[in-house]
């Protein structure tokens, strides 16, 4: 596998920096606001309901989510809340953007050992600006040949993405923590795929089915990758 892969891409929210546990805290607090129209667990489901309505015209990210909580306050309230629910809202997602970045464990090693091996690349969706932030803050962007900020993770996607890094599916390995988002499409195009879980994930990206295929890598922490990829071995 060492001499096939020549790109290896990161996705970035949960599998570089912590993400999705600041979502669900902020989805918490969002609950909180609404409790005395509808119970916790109901204010969740109707807050997704609304995120998977409006996907395909905000995309992913927290700006997205902000316009979500404050349609699911109107609509839960029947048009009955007050404007201070709405600025507590979106005040909360303010809150959600400026939160620090906490790295995963063996983050700074794994792309220490692998620079100057492989083009490194971050593939991640998410808002343009908020991803940006992230990478800044990071203080990661100098291990990366590239940064991709995609819209959306789909074959398609992928595929022009390794079309613009002039990479054959066959030299390209993606890591991930989402099997939807980083595994399943980059395995269709029949390129390398490193499956990292993580404790917590967005309900849309839970993948319950059992998956084999000779190019996935299940692996345990990111550290992991080092004993197939870290020619240094050798």
């Amino acid at each position: 596998m060492r001499d096939k892969i020549k790109v290896i891409a990161f996705d970035a929210d949960d599998t570089l920096w912590v993400n999705e546990p600041f979502f669900h805290e902020t989805e918490e607090k969002f609950c909180a606001l609404l409790e005395d129209y509808l119970p916790h667990h109901s204010i969740s489901q109707e807050l997704f309901k609304t995120e998977m309505q409006n996907l395909h015209l905000y995309g992913y990210g927290v700006k997205g989510f902000m316009l979500c909580m404050i349609e699911t306050i109107n609509r839960v309230s029947n048009g009955t809340a007050s404007i201070r629910l709405v600025t507590e809202a979106i005040q909360l997602g303010k809150e959600l953007l400026e939160k620090p970045i906490e790295l995963l464990d063996g983050v700074q090693e794994v792309l220490s050992a692998l620079q100057g091996q492989y083009r490194l690349v971050v593939a991640t969706k998410g808002d343009l600006l908020d991803q940006e932030r992230k990478l800044k803050k990071s203080n990661l962007q100098n291990y990366f040949h590239h940064i991709e900020i995609m819209s959306d993770k789909q074959a398609g996607d992928y595929r022009k993405l390794l079309r613009h890094l002039d990479c054959e599916p066959a030299n390209f390995l993606m890591l991930g923590n989402s099997i939807k988002s980083d595994i399943l499409p980059v395995l269709e195009l029949e390129g390398f795929a490193g499956h990292i879980p993580y404790h917590t994930t967005w309900a849309h990206e839970r993948y319950d089915n059992e998956l084999e295929h000779p190019n996935l890598l299940r692996l345990n922490t990111l550290s992991d990758i080092l004993q197939f990829v870290d020619r240094s071995l050798d």
